[in-house]
């Protein structure tokens, strides 16, 4: 039976693999190259990543394909590509992610931007980050870790760091952290007016806070913005659709109305953290499903949504992390957790070399 997955992030790359003995699998993704997102800040500013984060797809798949393309439309039964194939589906998985603000995902064609991101981070003298989540946190922790001298400031006009069900002890060390690297917070205000030079240019600006502060800078990025695309929906896929963009799922992962059209990853409207350890998970259930209805038996496998739970790292030395099961813990472990962004496992996955 074909099965068609429609993007190749790491929902994507795990609901492929896994199907790729019992069906006809195609994979269609616009990239050159799998983007292992989780690193890409540390790839921003140490070149030793930059590579690293990019792995090509030609190991994932033994049986099935990848096509570089991109989903024009969808519908339960066909993918149309923009390049004007169709591609007929017994299943489809719409794994399309989001997107957010370069450099904390990146874009086709964004690949060669990083030499110059880091040249400009390097040269700037005062870096203003605009949101305090986890985004902006991390990016502020690797600006200081690569160049400690350098001034960074956040601003976010909710009252805390990073939004989610996190104890107080949590924030508390990211807090406390923070200002050891001399990470400047402007917290529960917003800026009257954005900077007038584009974001990631080098170039000094005054911008002036809602409370009244003054900062001058001479760079910026927004550290929010994250959205979803699913304009790629057929009239009869369009009603799972929220005002968001994300999809209305089932518990077994189907996309509203449909039986055989599944969604994993932060497409999803599942209440919980969008991570790519739950595209994972979701992307075992939805394989477990697809499996069971290939062999002509009911689909049981079922997902609840995950408890809040984070790996923060301040760059390579720093961080906070929380789950339910650990609780808080601090910048060593956190380190530790993070210190190869779990690169190794999507080595093994996508059938490429481990790297040293």
């Amino acid at each position: 039976m074909n099965v068609v997955v429609v993007g190749g992030g790491y929902g994507g790359i795990a609901v492929a693999r896994a199907l790729d003995d019992v069906a006809d699998v195609t994979l269609v993704e616009p990239r050159e190259t799998f983007v292992h997102n989780v690193a890409a800040l540390r790839a921003a500013v140490d070149p030793e990543w930059t590579e690293k984060i990019f792995i090509r797809y030609d190991g994932l798949l033994s049986r099935g394909r990848v096509v570089r393309d991109r989903a024009a439309r969808v519908s339960a039964t066909e993918v149309e590509l923009a390049g004007g194939a169709r591609l007929a589906a017994d299943f489809v998985v719409l794994a399309t992610g989001s997107t957010a603000p370069f450099p904390a995902k990146i874009e086709p064609g964004e690949r060669d931007r990083f030499a110059g991101t880091r040249d400009t981070l390097m040269r700037a003298s005062h870096v203003l980050l605009l949101g305090a989540g986890a985004i902006g946190l991390e990016f502020a922790g690797e600006i200081k870790a690569a160049w400690p001298d350098k001034a960074v400031t956040v601003i976010d006009r909710g009252p805390e760091v990073v939004g989610g069900r996190f104890p107080e002890e949590f924030r508390a060390g990211l807090r406390e952290q923070l200002s050891a690297l001399n990470v400047r917070l402007h917290l529960g205000t917003s800026l009257r007016t954005l900077p007038e030079p584009a974001p990631g240019s080098l170039r000094p600006f005054t911008v002036t806070t809602g409370d009244g502060n003054v900062i001058a800078a001479d760079l910026w990025y927004p550290c929010f913005g994250t959205e979803v695309r699913t304009d790629y929906l057929d009239p009869g896929l369009v009603t799972a659709r929220q005002p968001d963009g994300r999809l209305a799922v089932a518990p077994r992962l189907t996309v509203t109305g449909h039986e055989t059209v599944f969604a994993v990853g932060d497409v999803t409207a599942v209440p919980e953290l969008k991570m790519a350890r739950a595209a994972g998970q979701h992307a075992e259930v939805v394989a477990a499903n697809i499996r069971s209805l290939i062999a002509g038996e009911p689909a049981r496998a079922e997902y609840a949504a995950a408890p809040d739970g984070i790996v923060l790292p301040l760059g390579p030395a720093g961080g906070m992390s929380y789950s339910p099961d650990l609780g808080v813990v601090g910048a060593e472990m956190t380190a530790q957790f993070k210190s190869t962004f779990y690169l190794e496992h999507y080595l093994e996955m996508l059938g490429a070399a481990i790297r040293s």
